[in-house]
């Protein structure tokens, strides 16, 4: 009975060290678990954790601010500038426009200021005496003599040169007699006026008998101050 005892005995103690070794095995896995942070570098030998913000491309501000497109594209600079952009409407083509102020009378003189007017959108050079005629009824020229100089009613320096800045002005002085004591006088029904000879010229009528007789035209040149 005693030998069964101990072969029991032996028996249950072989049986046990299978337990111990489990037990062990377990606590030093529990201690190397525990020293992961001592053992091991963070994060190393695992995915790297991914978290989603929920943010979209077309959230994000863009970094450019917000350009509104032309209905058409510009016009290639291979095309040119459009001249017509160029000259303000109702400017002549040339880009000067003439006009002619009210008819002063003096002794029996005449006179009239007439204003040169740079309405293009660049510089326009100034040298010389305005193109003047005078007209009949019909429209067509009369055989009176337009001289550049000086009158009676005004002395001229002679032409001087401007580079006349758009929207600016330069004036002249047109004289004539309207008197028998003139001379051999026409009656004209309008003048014709340009800023210089094979310009656009603009039509001006002759208003009242005593401004209409003309013995000749006398005119100043161009000139930034009114006489």
């Amino acid at each position: 009975m005693r030998a069964r005892t101990g072969a029991a005995t032996g028996a249950g103690a072989e049986g046990r060290r299978p337990v111990t070794a489990v037990l062990t095995a377990g606590a030093l896995a529990l201690t190397l678990s525990g020293c992961a942070g001592f053992l091991v570098p963070a994060g190393e030998g695992e995915p790297e954790p991914t978290t989603s913000y929920g943010v979209h491309a077309d959230t994000l501000p863009s970094p450019f601010p917000s350009v509104s497109l032309p209905d058409r594209p510009p016009t290639p600079s291979a095309q040119g500038p459009d001249p017509a952009a160029s000259v303000p409407a109702g400017c002549p083509s040339s880009g000067v426009v003439v006009d002619m102020g009210e008819v002063q009378a003096a002794l029996g003189h005449r006179a009239v200021g007439l204003t040169l007017t740079n309405c293009g959108s660049k510089p326009y050079r100034v040298f010389g005496y305005p193109s003047v005629r005078a007209l009949d009824d019909a429209g067509d020229p009369l055989p009176v003599p337009v001289n550049p100089g000086s009158s009676y009613m005004g002395s001229d320096p002679g032409p001087e040169e401007v580079m006349l800045k758009p929207g600016r002005s330069m004036y002249s002085l047109l004289a004539w007699v309207s008197t028998p004591t003139g001379g051999d006088l026409i009656e004209g029904d309008a003048l014709a006026i340009a800023p210089a000879p094979g310009l656009e010229a603009r039509t001006f009528p002759l208003e009242g008998s005593d401004v209409r007789l003309l013995d000749e035209l006398n005119m100043t040149a161009w000139r930034t101050k009114p006489q």
